[in-house]
C-alpha cells in the first residue's frame, strides 16, 4: 500500500519540557487513523508538526514522500486540515469564507463550494455571518474548509467538537465515505474512545507525550470489549497498579 504519511521518531519539546517524544507511525491510502489520548497528551503537537506549524526537535515527518521540514509547501500541497479550532473570518458569511479559501487552490470553483456546503449541511446558512454561528456550525464550516480542495490527506483535531449527536454521526459518515469511496486518508485526534472506535481503522494511544501503542482497530479490540478498555489497559501497563 502507498505510504501517505510517515512519522519517524518525532520529538518536539517546548521550553517547559512538555511535548512529545519518539513518535512513529505510518498512514496508508484510505486509512482513518485515530490519535487517542487525554487533553494535553501531545496529540495537537503531533498534528501541528505534521502540518508545518511548529518545528520538530528531532525525527522526521514525510508527507507523500516529501520531508515537511525541507519543503513544507510541496509536502502539504494535497493536505487539508483543521487544527484546534477553525480559522474563520467572523464578519464574512460561510460562503465568503469558503471563497476566500478557494483562492489558494486551482481546482475549486463555485460548484465545488456548493457541493461541500451540501456535504456538511450548511448550505441553507451560507449567507449568514459566521459570527452568528453556534460552535457546532463553525466546526462544520471548518471541516468544509479542510475538505474543500478534495485533499488526499486530511488532518482533523477533535472534528466533532461542539457537534450534537446527529452532527457527530454525520461527520463520522462523511469521513468513512471519503476514505472508502475516494481513498482519502485521515488523521484524527480525539479524547473520546467511542468516537475513535466507530470512525477509525487504526489507533495510536498517546499519553503524557509518548505513544504507548499503534495497532489496527481489529487488533486493539481482539482482547478488549471496547477501545476504552484497550486505552485503559495500555495506560495501566505504563503506570502500574495503584497502591491503596
Amino acid at each position: 500500500m502507498e505510504k501517505i504519511l510517515i512519522v519517524d521518531n518525532l520529538t518536539k519539546l517546548y521550553k517547559n519540557g512538555r511535548g512529545v517524544k519518539n513518535i512513529s507511525f505510518e498512514i496508508e491510502r484510505g486509512d482513518v487513523v485515530g490519535l487517542l489520548g487525554p487533553n494535553g497528551s501531545g496529540k495537537t503537537t503531533i498534528m501541528k508538526t505534521i502540518m508545518g506549524l511548529c518545528h520538530a526537535s528531532s525525527g522526521e515527518v514525510k508527507v507523500f514522500g516529501v520531508n515537511v521540514e525541507e519543503d513544507v509547501e510541496k509536502a502539504l500541497a494535497k493536505v487539508g486540515g483543521l487544527i484546534e479550532r477553525p480559522a474563520l473570518f467572523e464578519y464574512l458569511s460561510a460562503r465568503e469564507n469558503l471563497k476566500m479559501m478557494a483562492r489558494y487552490y486551482d481546482n475549486v470553483d463555485d460548484a465545488r463550494i456548493d457541493k461541500i456546503m451540501e456535504i456538511v449541511r450548511i448550505a441553507r446558512y451560507q449567507k449568514e455571518k459566521v459570527a452568528r454561528f453556534s460552535l457546532g456550525m463553525k466546526q462544520r464550516l471548518g471541516i468544509a474548509m479542510a475538505l474543500l480542495s478534495e485533499p488526499e490527506l486530511v488532518v482533523l483535531d477533535e472534528p466533532t467538537n461542539g457537534l450534537d449527536i446527529e452532527g457527530t454521526v454525520e461527520i463520522r459518515e462523511i469521513i468513512k465515505r471519503y476514505a472508502s469511496e475516494k481513498g482519502t486518508s485521515f488523521l484524527i485526534a480525539s479524547h473520546l474512545a467511542p468516537e475513535i472506535e466507530k470512525t477509525c481503522n487504526k489507533v495510536a494511544v498517546i499519553h503524557e507525550g509518548e505513544m504507548l501503542s499503534f495497532e489496527t482497530m481489529e487488533e486493539a479490540l481482539r482482547l478488549n470489549p471496547s477501545l476504552e478498555d484497550y486505552f485503559l489497559s495500555k495506560v495501566k501497563d505504563k503506570r502500574g497498579s495503584i497502591i491503596i
